[in-house]
Order: structure tokens, then sequence, then C-alpha cells
């Protein structure tokens, strides 16, 4: 009868692992709940949503069945090793378990040395420049509370403000600064703060990079999936950080040359929005030529 009755609680923690897996069968779940666009399955939002995705989604499994293990240890411990009826006094102590204790040391180093090699290699090949260069170069600027646009092979921008509030009381996220892209061209972005340290995140492409003043971060990517993807400022920056939104909308070539062409028509957007409109002036002028000098 204990025995049976020992092996229906151990049974609890498989009934709960089986439960879970046959749950995760949606697009979602298997994507570990992270945002893939507009809909979910219907292909990669960027060359880099599978990767980033996979590893995201692997990682959770691994940490999942650990802590299962782990819970289903202290059940059983709980369950097997409780006082009875009758017992008194204290159990037998044991100082230490030597096979325990290595089993805790050793599979916690294989984890971690695991998460970080396959970090490593999937930033790695995100952060990496595609080979022959990228079709498209662009060099987006944050700036308080709003976004500069370079299209620098040609040679035209947009400039943008801050997101505003509408009649309702909430804020418009449609009418604010837009980056086109074309699908299926790769894209190289240089990211650049005119004042502060801002941070350029577009959710549907999990990934984001800071902005740092005085500094050139770069972002590679290629769209696969056109439509429109809201995106923001995710670091704090100041008093209208969250009016720092723009949009980033993938088009098909032929649109995207239209829309070049739009820009090269308005004397407005011609040219390039360089660091003479930065905020801040006090960098190293060496420091200010190079930047300049990598465009």
């Amino acid at each position: 009868m204990r025995s049976s009755r020992r092996r229906n609680w151990l049974l609890v923690p498989l009934g709960i692992t089986t439960a879970i897996l046959l749950a995760a069968c949606t697009p979602q779940e298997q994507a570990g709940f992270l945002p893939q666009g507009e809909a979910f399955g219907d292909g990669p939002v960027t060359n880099h949503t599978d990767r980033i995705t996979g590893l995201w989604s692997t990682s959770w499994t691994v940490l999942l069945i650990v802590g299962l293990i782990t819970w289903g240890l202290l059940l059983w411990a709980l369950i097997v090793y409780r006082r009875r009826r009758g017992q008194t006094g204290m159990p037998v102590q044991l100082r230490y378990n030597m096979p325990i204790e290595f089993l805790y040391t050793v599979i916690p180093f294989i984890l971690i040395i695991g998460f970080f090699a396959f970090t490593a290699r999937d930033q790695a090949a995100i952060e990496t420049e595609p080979e022959g260069g990228s079709d498209i170069h662009i060099s987006a600027f944050g700036k308080q509370w709003s976004w500069d646009f370079n299209y620098l092979d040609e040679d035209v921008h947009t400039a943008g403000q801050q997101a505003q509030y509408g009649p309702d009381g909430y804020l418009d996220g449609q009418n604010v600064p837009t980056l086109v892209l074309p699908v299926g061209k790769s894209v190289q972005i240089d990211l650049e703060a005119r004042d502060v340290i801002h941070s350029f995140w577009v959710p549907d492409f999990l990934y984001k990079k800071d902005m740092i003043p005085g500094k050139t971060n770069v972002m590679y990517l290629t769209p696969e999936k056109e439509g429109e993807y809201l995106g923001k400022c995710a670091e704090l920056c100041g008093e209208y950080h969250s009016q720092m939104l723009f949009k980033v909308a993938v088009v098909s070539e032929a649109e995207y040359e239209a829309y070049i062409e739009e820009l090269r028509a308005d004397p407005a957007t011609q040219g390039i929005l360089g660091h003479e409109y930065d905020r801040n002036q006090n960098f190293p002028q060496d420091g200010i030529h190079s930047l300049e000098g990598e465009h």
C-alpha cells in the first residue's frame, strides 16, 4: 500500500511536465511568447528572428526541465522522509554527501558554460556584417525625444518630432517618424545620439541596441516580412521618454524606390543631418571627425 501511494505521488511531477509540453503546441508558445510581428507562424520578421527565438526557447526549455527535476526531488524528499506517526527525536544527521555535492557543482557549471557558448555564437552571427556589405546604409540619430533617419547612399533624410497625445488622451503611435526599408535587402543601421543615451528598439525584431553620444554602434539585419513595426527608445532619456516612438515600414523594393524619389524631390529632405545638429559639442574633435569620416 505504501509503495503504491508513493508511486502516485511521484507521478505528479510527471503529469505536470506532460501537461506543459502538450500545451506548448501553439506558435506563440513555441516562440516563447516573444513578439513575432503581425502574425505568429507567418515567416520570420528578419533574418535573425529564428536564431533569437531558438536561443530563447531552448534556454527556457532547459531551465524548465532543471526546475521540474529540482521540484520533483524536493517533493520526493518531503514525502519519503517525512516524520511518521510514532517517530520521535531527530533523524540521522549527515555531514555531507560527496556524489550529490559533486553533482550540484558540475551541472550548474555545465549549464553556465553552455548558455554562454550558444549566446556568444548567436551574438557573433547577428553582429557580423554580411559578406559583400549591406545593400542599404542608414544612420539613425536618437535625440530628445525623437529620431532623425539618414539614407546615406541616397543623400536624403527624414527628421521627426516626438509622438503627440490625441484628443482621447492617448499617445498617437501612428503619426511618428518612420524608417522605410525594402524587404529582402540587407541593411546596416549606424546608431548615434545627439544628446544623451538612447536605445533603438523594435520589439518585433527581437533586437535592440544602445545609442551613445560620441560613439557609433552598428546594427545589421535583413527584413523578411512586409508590414509596419512599432519602435521606441528603450533607455530612460528624460521627461518625454515615453513619447520617443517611431515606426519601421518594410515595403517592396518598388515602394522603397518610390519613397526615396519623393524625398529627393523635396528640398526639405535633401542632404544628410550629421553631427552638426548634436546638442553635445564637448566631444574631442578628433572623435567627431572620425565618426563623420565613416559616412
